[in-house]
């Protein structure tokens, strides 16, 4: 459809009288809501706005907000684990020197004491057993025993049994 002289002056005449885009296009036919907006745009017809309506409602007044105090919470005791064993103190080489990252060898142990940025870092260098990072004391910070189990083998053998129980096998 062509947006003829005639059209658009229908077009502008229904624009200023307020109806609706979807209106319009009913009036004129043969055109959508859409292009009745596209041509309103393109010709550069003013915006309306909506008509003021009367509050039907009167202002409300804002009710006083009461504070409520906030109540304080019990304080958490917390329980301060002491460790399992003392840290021996960092051992020194036969140089009088504390282990470095550049003296540390296989045999001795690399549990990092200190800083890394300040100058008096170092570790402690105490013996190790063949293969281990840490010397014992080290170890049983490092290296936490393993949890017990909650369930024992037997409660999962019979669950893993009864799951098996209930599926069917497809030919």
């Amino acid at each position: 459809m062509a947006w003829t002289d005639d059209r658009v002056e229908e077009l502008k005449k229904l624009w200023a009288e307020g109806l609706s885009a979807s209106q319009i296009a009913k009036k004129i036919g043969g055109v959508t809501r859409n292009a009745v907006i596209g041509k309103v745009h393109r010709l550069g017809l003013s915006g309306r706005a909506a008509p003021s309506r009367p509050s039907s409602r009167p202002a409300r007044t804002p009710k006083p907000r009461v504070v409520t105090p906030v109540k304080a919470k019990a304080p958490v005791t917390r329980k301060v684990m002491e460790p399992a064993i003392e840290a021996p103190a960092p051992e020194r080489l036969p140089n009088g020197e504390f282990a470095t990252v550049l003296t540390l060898k296989d045999s001795m142990c690399k549990w990092p004491i200190g800083d890394p940025a300040s100058g008096d870092f170092r570790f402690c260098g105490h013996r190790t057993k063949a293969g281990d990072a840490y010397c014992e004391a080290h170890a049983q910070i490092a290296y936490q025993p393993q949890q017990k189990r909650k369930r024992k083998v037997s409660d999962a053998q019979a669950a893993l049994d009864a799951l098996q129980a209930t599926r069917r096998v497809n030919f």
